[in-house]
């Protein structure tokens, strides 16, 4: 049988132990439809050579739509139903400016309104620091539109509270790592000693500009160990030759920013 009609059998279904139509209507469309003219926020990020822009997830949340959830003791509660979508940011001309326009209000049945979106770049010239290298983390923004938790959470970088537009200007360290733990992989990382996501709340933001920087006086490498027992730390191969290895799994941010000044 088509899978169509199928999916609309089971729809019916639960429409006929829904409490009337509006509880059906409420099943069948849970859809985005921004109204036309609506309000929007421009989210942009000012792409460097290297470095590419990632698809942005943008969750909307809805009051009229909830979700039941469980706790511990077998009670049942309510939060605010959650949709999420993946936009793709367009070229701006000729320029290295990637933006997308959000719709404040999601329109729909459930009113939906726009919650938070994750967005950021990574590093896409892999092929410049050798083979078999993948996208590690690194370089990701979380911005936060109303009072609740975002679709993504940075437990070392908390929400930074901003009154009006928002403007991010982070330069990033290359870090490639790696590991041989578990699984034996070789990831290129953008660091900056603070986490794989910056976090902020910009309840009253129109625009939202992302303007990431590469440091260009090197690379960082780290080589994992093989053989997970005590002593066994990462090694870490800093711009200037010099070699560490002690309790750390990242990078030292502070070496690196010294290395700077020299």
């Amino acid at each position: 049988m088509n899978q169509l009609p199928q999916v609309a059998f089971a729809i019916a279904g639960l429409c006929l132990l829904m409490s009337g139509p509006v509880g059906c209507t409420q099943l069948m469309n849970q859809d985005l439809s921004p109204p036309p003219g609506g309000e929007t926020v421009s989210v942009s990020v000012k792409v460097p050579k290297d470095l590419v822009a990632r698809k942005m997830r943008v969750m909307y949340r809805s009051e009229k739509c909830p979700i039941t959830r469980s706790d511990g003791s077998g009670g049942r509660y309510e939060i605010d139903g959650a949709k999420t979508i993946e936009v793709e940011p367009q070229r701006q001309g000729l320029t290295n400016i990637y933006e997308a326009k959000l719709a404040k209000d999601g329109g729909g049945f459930c009113e939906w309104k726009l919650s938070n979106v994750t967005f950021g770049v990574f590093y896409g010239a892999l092929e410049k620091l050798g083979e078999d290298l993948r996208v590690g983390g690194g370089g990701g923004v979380i911005v936060i539109f109303d009072d609740n938790s975002a679709q993504r959470v940075s437990l070392l970088s908390p929400p930074k509270a901003i009154f009006g537009d928002l403007i991010i200007e982070n330069e990033y360290y290359i870090w490639l790592d790696q590991q041989y733990l578990i699984e034996e992989k070789k990831l290129v990382w953008l660091y900056d000693g603070v986490d794989i996501y910056r976090t902020y709340k910009a309840k009253n933001a129109k625009v939202v500009k992302f303007v990431p920087s590469v440091y260009e006086g090197g690379v960082v490498y780290s080589i994992g160990p093989k053989v997970k027992k005590e002593g066994n730390y990462v090694r870490f191969f800093y711009p200037d030759g010099s070699v560490m290895s002690d309790y750390r799994t990242e990078p030292d941010i502070r070496r690196l920013n010294e290395l700077r000044q020299r």
